[in-house]
This record gives C-alpha cells, structure tokens and sequence, in this order.
C-alpha cells in the first residue's frame, strides 16, 4: 500500500482572528492540517504541523494561510499541503431599538491548499429569520416564522473580511437574529419580518446577487436551511456561482 498523505485532524488550538476593527479576537479553533509527502519525513511531519500552528496562531487571518502552508510544504518537501479550520467568531450587535450591545457568535472557516491545487475559500454561517410569504397571504392575522441558516463560501482576490461577508448575508434575510433583545426590539424584528417575508429561494438569490457584485468574490456558494415553525421538515436552498 503506498501511503502519501499524513497529518493531524481536528486539533483544538487557541487562535486569535484579525478583526476588521484591527484588534485580534481570541477563540479557539478546530484544525485539520495534512500534506502530500515523501516516505522520508513522515516521522517527522507531525511535529512540524504543531510548530508552524504555534507560530502564527497569534494572528490568523486568510492572508496567513498562504504563507503557513508554504512553510509546511517546504519544511516536509511535500507536493501539496492542506489546511482547514473551522472556529467560532463573535461580533458585537446592538439591538434595532435600545441599542443594547450582546455578543452574536458566527461559525467561520478558512480551506486553503498549495501546490497541485492552489486555492482558498472563507465560510460563513449566519443565523437569520425568514418569514413565509404564503402563510402570510392566506392568513387573516400573522405568519410563522423561523429561523434560518445561511451558510456562504467564497474563493476571492485580495482580502475579505468575515465581518463583511456576514454583513452582505444579514442584510438579505427577512429579519436579523440578535443575542439579546429586549420588548421594544422584539416588536421591531418582528413587525420587519412580517414587513419582509422570505422564502428560502428568495435570500439565496439576495445573497447571490451581492456576491456576484463583490469585487474580490470570484466563485461562491450560498445555501439556506430554514428550520421551519410548523413543519417537521426544514425548507433548503442552493446555488453555485458556477451554474448560474
């Protein structure tokens, strides 16, 4: 059996996140980090993995992950290195109406590869509410709502921010999710929502539609699961960029 990739999987590892405000953001990270390589320093590569984790993790941020898997790749003499880290990342949110401030926690990922295959991609998973257009029409009085799950990858040029990626998918939803809202927010999210109803469909084109424009986005894909209220069942969407 000829064996050509090793590395390690899912290590828990203390990282801070460059946020957009220039501050760094400590979290802690799900790593998995393996490279195409020769016989000869397999016995080795796992210790070479945790130094190179150990060295950046005091700023991650995509534009590190170019320079970590090169370094990877040339300390292994590896064809191909491979990275991904999936980490949770908080963002202070103030309420639509008394502005108070709690903390919305956003799961984040970054992929990257060098070598055979070089790209990179940035994940968001963001929390929304959708309403249903059709029970609104047909009801006398209200609608259900749910909440929903918007998840956006995206390969890009340059540099992107997480805050800016899920900044474009809050603005497309029927109404945003907050940590903490008190009486006057709530009958504001809610009245908004109902203002603003949404299928499934609906934000996937919304958010498609601000990818397409981005100037550094050049491939993404959005999906949206809604957790719906009154069925058992949840309502999905889905688009690639590349099949529209």
């Amino acid at each position: 059996m000829k064996l050509t990739t090793v590395g390690v999987k899912d290590i828990k590892f203390p990282v801070r996140i460059r946020e957009k405000s220039g501050t760094l953001q400590e979290t802690v990270a799900s790593i998995s980090l393996h490279a195409d390589i020769p016989k000869v320093y397999r016995e080795t590569c796992v210790s070479t993995f945790i130094a190179v984790l150990n060295k950046h993790q005091d700023d991650m941020s995509v534009n590190i992950l170019a320079q970590l898997l090169s370094e990877v790749q040339n300390e292994l003499q590896a064809e191909a290195a491979h990275l991904e880290m999936s980490f949770p990342y908080f963002i202070a949110k103030k309420a639509p109406v008394t502005e108070t401030t709690s903390l919305m926690e956003y799961n984040c990922s970054f992929t990257g590869s060098i070598g055979k295959d070089e790209e990179f991609m940035l994940s968001v998973q963001v929390p929304v509410t959708t309403l249903c257009p059709c029970s609104k029409e047909i009801s006398s009085g209200g609608a259900h709502n749910q909440r929903a799950e918007v998840t956006l990858n995206v390969r890009f040029r340059g540099f992107i921010w997480l805050e800016d990626l899920i900044e474009m998918v809050e603005s497309t939803a029927s109404s945003q999710v907050y940590a903490l809202l008190k009486r006057p927010d709530e009958k504001h999210v809610t009245e908004q929502a109902y203002d603003n109803p949404m299928f499934v469909e609906d934000v996937v084109r919304k958010v498609s539609e601000m990818a397409k424009i981005h100037k550094n986005i050049y491939w993404f894909s959005v999906s949206v699961e809604s957790f719906e209220s009154i069925h058992k069942h949840s309502a999905y969407a889905y688009v690639d960029s590349n099949e529209i």
